[in-house]
């Protein structure tokens, strides 16, 4: 259990009155504004609705839109078609799971009902213990209690906050990754690899988070061998990098397997409605029951990789055409936020990155007192993982997922703004001479600041500076349009 300070108390009393509110608004933009006639997967209806159901449609329909059809499916009728392959089975694990829990309400709701209102307690549920994982997980990291404060606060404003909300396993694998950071943080390699592992089941991204426990491990090492014998660290080394690529690929390989054994194999096919069979027949999705598709006979057959190419057209540069414009300036400022960051970064340690972290400085007595926030020596993995999501998300990914891509996977996202909000709003800076009690909010009521340092910003808008702007007014707009927009089927990212 954490210990509830004064901070993390407000952090979670924050989270859970983001995650009402945006329930609330989704609910209210779906009702008021009419759906947009998408061309996304809208499979049909095995059951009749009845009026309960009806109701919950209403209440909860906003956070089924776009992608989140597809996890509701696969929860309820498992992987049908192919190209359900591209999306992990950790999520729709976790919402089978839930609706066990409503299983007294099965004789009023359909299991779809049961599904979404799943969704929606299951996903408030891992975005609070995301934030509150990330607060943690800030205060060991950056040693600084204030920035570590007021990082989780914009997490619960998160740009990304829709996909955190809806039928989307972005909350599950913030709460997982952010989980793991922290254990490994506390030097627990095993329950880290652990929670790194069940990451990976969740979305494919969590096989770049092998990363961090092999940068650990060669830190390890390299401050043992000078101590100990150089051979058997080494062969400890090598042992020990083997069961963590063995440990966080697994997961990856088991669904891979899986999807072998149901399309390539003979005799795996299991029936299917058929509604479902005449979907298929009308949209040209390929099925169990059917000719064996051309990854089968690959050397490495794997179905992910298939799915990405063919149906979603994910590949090296293949995103930058003309007409995608709009959807790279919808990633430009999650994109500016980590390249800034990085330049930040790279340019205050040098050395600390040229020797990739594993010598912090040339002079040992530095290691005594590191930097403060952002800048201290031990963000700097997290820094490289976040470079890396973004290098590979604008190069070769759909670049309008970059948001929710990066927003669910990295903390720097959240720390570099929390870094640049304490640096240079003045007043934010006034309150670090004093104590935790002023931030109640007994002060004059031009510069009232509540407990809520974030919330005390907004209050005082008019007198914050330019870069407290920029950031809040990111945060809460696409807060905002997020709900607006994706909860009626509008494009967003």
């Amino acid at each position: 259990m954490w210990p509830l300070d004064p901070s993390r108390k407000e952090v979670l009393r924050f989270a859970i009155s983001c995650r009402v509110l945006t329930l609330m608004l989704q609910a209210l933009f779906n009702a008021v504004i009419p759906d947009h006639h998408a061309e996304a997967f809208s499979p049909p209806r095995l059951a009749p609705l009845g009026s309960m159901d009806q109701f919950v449609e209403c209440l909860l329909g906003g956070l089924s839109r776009w992608d989140a059809e597809h996890f509701l499916f696969i929860a309820e009728h498992g992987y049908v078609y192919e190209h359900n392959f591209a999306f992990f089975p950790g999520f729709p694990l976790a919402l089978l799971v839930g609706t066990e829990l409503l299983r007294p309400l099965r004789g009023l709701l359909s299991l779809r009902s049961c599904l979404l209102i799943s969704v929606a307690s299951l996903n408030s549920l891992f975005f609070v213990l995301a934030a509150v994982a990330l607060h943690d997980l800030g205060c060991m990291v950056l040693h600084c209690p204030r920035q570590a404060f007021y990082a989780a606060l914009l997490f619960c404003l998160s740009p990304a906050n829709v996909f955190l909300a809806a039928g989307y396993s972005e909350a599950l694998f913030a709460l997982l990754t952010f989980s793991a950071m922290g254990q490994l943080e506390r030097g627990r390699g095993w329950t880290s690899g652990l929670l790194f592992a069940l990451a990976t089941g969740v979305r494919s991204n969590g096989l770049v988070n092998i990363g961090f426990l092999m940068h650990s491990q060669c830190r390890g090492f390299f401050s043992s061998l000078m101590v100990l014998n150089p051979l058997r660290q080494i062969f400890k080394l090598m042992a020990s990098l083997f069961l963590s690529v063995l440990t966080l690929g697994l997961p990856f390989a088991l669904f891979q397997y899986y999807a072998y054994s149901q399309f390539c194999l003979p005799g795996s096919a299991h029936p299917i409605p058929e509604p479902l069979v005449q979907l298929a027949v009308d949209k040209g999705y390929r099925i169990t029951e059917g000719n064996e598709p051309p990854w089968c006979s690959w050397d490495l057959p794997l179905i992910y990789n298939y799915i990405q190419d063919v149906y979603w057209n994910v590949g090296f540069l293949r995103y930058y055409e003309f007409r995608q414009v709009p959807n790279f300036l919808l990633a430009a400022p999650v994109a500016i936020l980590v390249a800034w960051a990085t330049w930040t970064y790279v340019t205050t340690h040098p050395w600390l990155c040229l020797t990739l972290g594993l010598r912090r400085s040339k002079d040992n007595k530095t290691l005594e007192k590191p930097n403060p926030g952002f800048l201290s020596p031990q963000v700097f993995v997290y820094l490289v993982h976040a470079a890396v999501l973004l290098l590979f998300g604008g190069l070769c990914m759909h670049v309008q997922v970059l948001t929710r891509f990066l927003g669910s996977s990295t903390p720097i996202v959240y720390w570099f703004p929390a870094h640049l909000l304490q640096d240079q709003e003045p007043l934010l800076r006034s309150l670090e001479t004093v104590p935790w009690k002023p931030l109640a909010g007994d002060s004059p009521a031009r510069q009232k600041v509540p407990r809520n340092s974030i919330m005390g910003l907004l209050y005082n808008w008019k007198t914050c500076s330019t870069i407290t702007r920029y950031i809040l007014g990111y945060f809460l707009a696409y807060w905002l349009l997020g709900l607006i927009l994706h909860c009626n089927f509008l494009p967003w990212t």
